[in-house]
């Protein structure tokens, strides 16, 4: 081998040594990089472990609260349900000791208004019957003393003319007679006896005379004593007057009791129009309590309603809690699985990693261009894995999250569609729980 030649055999040399120089700089840099992302990797699958860690117990920590939650809501109803047990309890005896009350007073008020309309009335018919008795027997004594009076009067009437009669008849005859035989003397004797008939005729005249006037005396004083009988039957009558103004005036006062009496008639026709009112506003109240008993059975119906309903609620709601448990719990199980796959393709992904750190190790070692090509396109096939691997996993991630957040998101709208105050609501969504946005 000539000069020439060795001289371009140690420049090659030189070349060549340059060049594994900078394959070796370049392969310490690619070392330096894989080893870089080794501690990136390692340190994020740290941060992932302790991340479920605190997922875990995160998740823990909601199951105990919401079995607490669930306890509270628990004795939440029972406390309302025996509050509305003893509530309807009170009013219903509220209810029935108010109706009895309202009705012994109805019947109290309605026994003294019948004892007052009766003693009233048997009051009223015995005024009624002693003012009738009492005018009938002033009317047939009144009727009896003015028949006495009127028989009595009209008898020594009929007496007295009668005897007034006779009397002038009588009276009348005699002197008719003696006149009539006077003349028929006078006649006889006019003739011879003319002065002697004068002297007569004087004597007769003054004898007629004292007739007249001793008949004028005796009728004055039988005038006289009519006169006082007639003074004497006008006192009876004057003194039956005044009886018969006592009768009339006891009369008035019976007449001013009645009146009373028919004015107090119609206080108390008012007073039996009030009770049978009152007897009305009764039979009133009494169709209120039947009207407040029959709401009452229709609420008690609509509460036992309710009460079905709200046990048909609170089945459906237990039903749902123990689908959502089971759901949480499936999803628990099926995070836990994919936990432990993940913590398995990380054990896989690190075993590679530090099979992979020999073998760049070993290919270091080695000089040739094709080795470090192959051992670079190899290892970036294996971060391309790990990102896909990774990626992957991120998305599964964020499928069970959707699924979760639908699962709960129904839970709400059927609580919703139920009724059901969503206040105590114990369950939270997906971001919540992780404390991250929503992917």
């Amino acid at each position: 081998m000539s000069k020439d030649q060795l001289e371009e055999h140690i420049i090659r040399l030189r070349e060549e040594l340059d060049r594994e120089r900078e394959e070796r700089s370049f392969f310490q840099l690619e070392r330096d990089k894989i080893q870089a992302l080794w501690e990136i990797s390692k340190r994020n699958l740290e941060e992932t472990r302790a991340e479920l860690r605190n997922r875990h117990r995160e998740k823990e920590e909601a199951e105990e609260c919401h079995r607490v939650e669930i306890t509270v809501y628990k004795q939440k109803l029972k406390h309302v349900l025996s509050e509305h047990h003893n509530t309807t309890t009170e009013q219903k005896l509220e209810g029935v000791t108010s109706s009895s009350l309202v009705q012994n007073r109805h019947r109290e008020a309605e026994f003294v208004l019948r004892r007052d309309v009766q003693g009233l009335q048997a009051e009223l018919r015995e005024k009624k019957l002693h003012g009738e008795n009492s005018i009938k027997e002033l009317k047939l004594k009144h009727q009896v003393v003015l028949m006495e009076l009127t028989n009595q009067y009209d008898r020594r009437i009929r007496d007295m003319e009668l005897k007034f009669h006779h009397q002038m008849q009588s009276l009348m005859e005699a002197e008719g007679k003696r006149r009539r035989a006077e003349v028929l003397e006078l006649e006889d004797q006019m003739k011879s006896r003319v002065v002697i008939l004068l002297e007569d005729q004087d004597r007769a005249l003054r004898g007629t005379e004292e007739f007249y006037a001793s008949v004028q005396n005796k009728l004055l004083l039988d005038q006289k004593l009519l006169k006082e009988e007639l003074a004497e039957l006008q006192k009876k009558q004057n003194r039956a007057d005044r009886e018969l103004s006592a009768a009339q005036q006891e009369n008035r006062r019976l007449t001013e009791d009645l009146q009373e009496a028919e004015q107090k008639l119609p206080e108390l026709q008012r007073r039996l129009q009030e009770h049978n009112e009152a007897k009305a506003r009764m039979e009133v109240s009494r169709a209120q309590v039947k009207l407040m008993e029959k709401e009452l059975r229709d609420l008690t119906v609509e509460h036992e309603l309710l009460l079905q309903a709200f046990q048909k609620v609170e089945q459906e709601r237990d039903e749902l809690l123990t689908r959502q448990t089971e759901a949480v719990l499936d999803l628990q199980q099926s995070s836990g699985l994919k936990e432990t796959l993940l913590q398995k393709k990380l054990e896989v992904l690190t075993e590679t990693l530090q099979k992979k750190e020999v073998q760049l190790c070993s290919a270091l070692t080695a000089t040739s261009m094709e080795a470090g090509n192959s051992a670079t396109n190899r290892l970036e096939e294996i971060l391309q894995h790990h990102q896909v691997s990774v990626g992957s996993l991120q998305q599964d991630l964020a499928q069970d999250c959707q699924g979760y957040n639908e699962l709960l998101l129904t839970c709400r709208e059927r609580l919703k569609a139920l009724g059901i105050s969503l206040h105590d609501f114990p369950f939270r969504p997906a971001e919540q729980i992780l404390n991250r946005p929503k992917p």
